[in-house]
C-alpha cells in the first residue's frame, strides 16, 4: 500500500471563477484531492460539471481574464504551482506533466509534420541534437504502436486516422518522460474498437513508466477498466470519491447512484434508459444548499439550505451526503 510521501500532487480548496458582464460563474467551487505516483485517477461527471477546467487550473492554463484562480495549494512534488510565473510553469508543462487533449486534430498544427511537433517538445525541454531528437521521435511512434514510424514522421495530421492521431498525441505527451500525465476524454471522438485499443495501450505505457495518470471521462464503461482512485464531480465539487469497488458496488450519493442507473444493461434489454431528471445548474446561478437537490431523489429540507459536509463511509469512501449517511449508520 501506497505512504502519504507516494503523493505525487495534492490540490487543496481549488477554485476557478470566470467574471462576465458583472456574474461570476464558479465553475470549480473548492475541490481537494490527491494523486500519487504510478496511480490512475479518474474525475468523472456530466459535460459542464468542471473536470476539464479544474485540470486545465493544475497547469495554469485557465485564460486570465476572464478566469481567476484561488487555492490553498497545488502541490507538485512539493512546490505549489499556484505560485509559480510563466517561466516557471512553461519548464513544467509538457516535461514533468504532460496533458492530452479531447481532440486530436484540433490540437495538432495541419501545417507541420506529426515528426516535427513531437521533436519541438522534446527540443524546448532538453538540450539534445537534432539527430538524437529525430531518433527519439520514431522510437516514441514505434511505442504507441504507429506502423512504419521511420516514414510517418514525414505525414501530416490529416494524413492519419483518427486512432492515429490519438497516438500522435499520447507520443507527445511522453516525449520528455513526464511524471503525470492528464488524459481529457482521450478517446472521445473515436470508435469502440479503437478506444479500447488506445487505452490498453495507455495502460501498458503506464505500467512500464510508472506514471501517474488523471484521467478525465464521463464514460463510466472506462472507469471501471482503469481506475485506482475514483472522483465524482458534481457542479464544481467533489461529491463521493472512492475505489472503483466502492463506487459501483456501494455508492453514496445520490449523483453517483444515478449516473450508474444510467449505464445500459443486458438486464434491461427492451427498457427506456433511465436519466437523472434536470440538468448541472448552471455555475452563474447555483441553489443554496447541496447543489444536486433540484435533481434528487432522496432530497429533505435540510438539503436546500445547508452546503453538505464531506461523510466518512470508511475505507477512505466518503461522500458529500448526510441523508445517506444517516440513513446507513441507523440501519
Amino acid at each position: 500500500m501506497m505512504s502519504k510521501n507516494d503523493v505525487l500532487l495534492s490540490i487543496e480548496n481549488l477554485k476557478v471563477f470566470f467574471h462576465s458582464d458583472g456574474t461570476v460563474s464558479r465553475a470549480v467551487d473548492g475541490v481537494s484531492y490527491e494523486i500519487r505516483e504510478g496511480e490512475t485517477v479518474c474525475l468523472v461527471g456530466e459535460s459542464g460539471c468542471g473536470k476539464t477546467v479544474s485540470a486545465l487550473a493544475i497547469l495554469g492554463l485557465v485564460p486570465r481574464p476572464p478566469g481567476e484562480i484561488q487555492g490553498e495549494g497545488v502541490l507538485f512534488r512539493g512546490k505549489n504551482l499556484l505560485e509559480l510565473d510563466e517561466e516557471a510553469l512553461q519548464r513544467i508543462r509538457g516535461k514533468e506533466i504532460s496533458m492530452i487533449f479531447q481532440e486530436p486534430m484540433t490540437s495538432l498544427n495541419p501545417v507541420f509534420t506529426v515528426g516535427d511537433q513531437i521533436e519541438e517538445v522534446i527540443t524546448t525541454h532538453e538540450e539534445v541534437s537534432r539527430f538524437e531528437a529525430e531518433r527519439r521521435v520514431v522510437e516514441l511512434l514505434a511505442d504507441v504502436g504507429i506502423p512504419s514510424p521511420e516514414e510517418r514522421v514525414k505525414d501530416y495530421p490529416h494524413n492519419l486516422s483518427g486512432g492515429q492521431r490519438q497516438r500522435v498525441m499520447i507520443a507527445m505527451a511522453l516525449a520528455c518522460g513526464p511524471a503525470m500525465v492528464i488524459a481529457d476524454e482521450p478517446t472521445t471522438a473515436l470508435d469502440v474498437t479503437v478506444q479500447a485499443q488506445i487505452l490498453h495501450l495507455f495502460q501498458g505505457l503506464q505500467d512500464r513508466r510508472r506514471m501517474a495518470v488523471l484521467h478525465i471521462t464521463h464514460n463510466l464503461g472506462v472507469v471501471a477498466e482503469i481506475a485506482d482512485r475514483i472522483y465524482i464531480m458534481y457542479a464544481g465539487i467533489i461529491a463521493e470519491t472512492g475505489n472503483a469497488e466502492q463506487i459501483f458496488h456501494d455508492p453514496s450519493h445520490p449523483y453517483t447512484m444515478g449516473l450508474l442507473a444510467a449505464l445500459p444493461s443486458r438486464s434491461r434489454k427492451g427498457q427506456s434508459l433511465y436519466s437523472i431528471p434536470g440538468a448541472v445548474p448552471d455555475p452563474a446561478h447555483k441553489p443554496a444548499g447541496c447543489p444536486f437537490h433540484p435533481r434528487c431523489p432522496h432530497v429533505e429540507e435540510s438539503c436546500r439550505g445547508e452546503f453538505p459536509a464531506m461523510c466518512d463511509f470508511g475505507d477512505g469512501h466518503s461522500a458529500r451526503c448526510p441523508i445517506v449517511y444517516e440513513q446507513r449508520k441507523g440501519s
